[in-house]
């Protein structure tokens, strides 16, 4: 008897042991420890500007031709109201955890600050405002006639994805948010889909096109607004699958050179090395001053140094609601105060707003009306809550730095007439 428990304590030993290793990982420069630690709500802000610490990561190169934004930094005192009472912008920084603030106008920068630590070298990671740039590769490969209609399916271009739900999916329905798919969002519930998305591809170091193949669908697509990170995984396979390299390679080539950003980025992978595939749905790691220029380049309508890098009609389609569900005021919207486009959000009541946004309060915001880009990053625990605080605060920033508006008006027909003519563009293939 006594040799039985001898061994079953030696294998519980063992086990132990090799849970202990796989944990922590002696041998690799990544490991679970490191990221439960990491995700602590106290060590978020140290996390967010130092994530290739945390996660794989495949880095983008900056080019020869990256040029510092144009200066003339004022950092004003910016107040604005929220139900009833004067409220001041270092007061909101301050509260929600902010940790690098800029503002540019007409291109030039107008208000910087950094802060818990961050510097203008400081790669924030971009959390969710990543899936705006994986939509706009979908527009670049557009606009180079490698994809013919966004009502093509994701399978066409992604072929491991076919015969799933996903790969049947349009590229306009999951941009558009609205794929129709069984997928939990919730990030505080343990057992929801993109806790187990998250976990499986960086803590298990499963193939992230593999689990997203896996999804069923629950409805049909196009019927309703249902924000999804799974939904922009897939836009960035079928990227992957157009360009044929790394996410993080096409990111440099077709964004980074051409915008001339002025610093390295990088972009997180499940696993080290040259087989990690890359997070498609986030995790895209820049400078402030980087994220503010790919603002600016949406300010501009997708052209830079005169030249046209998205379809003709794309910025104007992709940053407005491109159906009733998809409005702010829509009865039964999901979100509160905003709706959404292609991969863009937008705020309640706008007129040439609108806005980047990913979890913890990341936030890059364009007005068109007053040539105003604003880029924040931050680390707030309380960033839901605090919604109408931070679309109040951005845009008295767009208001005091901005040019004036002469009036305040909803959007017009005509507007939504335009935006009609910019669908019909883009679906041409403007090339």
């Amino acid at each position: 008897m006594g040799r039985i428990f001898i061994g079953l304590g030696v294998i519980l030993a063992l086990l132990i042991v090799t849970a202990a290793g796989w944990y922590y990982r002696p041998w690799s420069e990544y490991s679970p420890a490191e990221i439960q630690a990491a995700t602590a709500d106290a060590a978020l802000a140290d996390t967010f500007r130092d994530m290739g610490e945390v996660f794989p990561f495949r880095t983008i190169h900056a080019g020869e031709n990256g040029e510092s934004l144009a200066r003339q930094t004022r950092n004003d005192t910016v107040r604005f109201e929220l139900d009833g009472q004067e409220r001041d912008i270092t007061d909101w920084l301050g509260a929600s955890g902010s940790t690098g603030l800029m503002v540019l106008h007409n291109g030039r920068v107008v208000h910087e600050e950094y802060l818990l630590g961050s510097t203008p070298e400081t790669l924030h990671t971009s959390w969710s405002v990543g899936k705006s740039f994986v939509a706009t590769l979908v527009a670049m490969a557009l606009h180079e006639g490698r994809i013919s209609s966004l009502d093509q399916t994701a399978e066409m271009f992604a072929p491991q994805l076919g015969g799933t739900p996903y790969g049947q999916t349009t590229l306009r329905h999951l941009l558009m948010m609205s794929a129709g798919v069984d997928f939990n969002e919730d990030y505080s519930a343990p057992d929801s889909d993109i806790r187990r998305l998250f976990l499986g591809a960086n803590i298990w170091g499963r193939n992230i096109d593999d689990m997203v193949a896996e999804v069923e669908r629950d409805r049909a697509p196009g019927e309703d607004l249902h924000y999804v990170s799974a939904n922009t995984h897939v836009l960035s396979a079928v990227v992957r699958g157009v360009y044929d390299a790394p996410l993080a390679q096409i990111v440099e080539d077709r964004i980074w050179t051409p915008i001339g950003m002025t610093s390295d980025a990088n972009w997180n992978q499940n696993i080290p090395g040259e087989n990690g595939q890359a997070i498609g749905y986030c995790c895209l790691n820049a400078t402030l001053e980087d994220y503010a220029r790919f603002g600016q380049f949406y300010l501009q309508d997708g052209v830079w140094n005169g030249e046209r890098l998205v379809p003709e009609g794309w910025v104007e389609m992709a940053t407005r609601p491109n159906a009733d569900f998809q409005e702010p005021d829509y009865a039964e919207a999901p979100y509160p105060m905003r709706g959404y486009g292609l991969h863009f959000w937008v705020p309640e009541n706008y007129d040439g707003e609108y806005f980047m946004a990913g979890v913890y309060g990341q936030y890059v915001w364009v007005d068109t009306r007053r040539n105003i880009v604003i880029a924040r990053t931050a680390a707030d625990t309380q960033w839901g809550a605090r919604t109408p605080e931070s679309l109040a605060a951005m845009r008295a920033l767009a208001a005091h730095y901005g040019d004036p508006i002469a009036g305040e008006a909803a959007m017009s027909e005509e507007g939504v007439s335009e935006t009609e003519d910019a669908a019909e563009a883009v679906d041409a293939g403007d090339e």
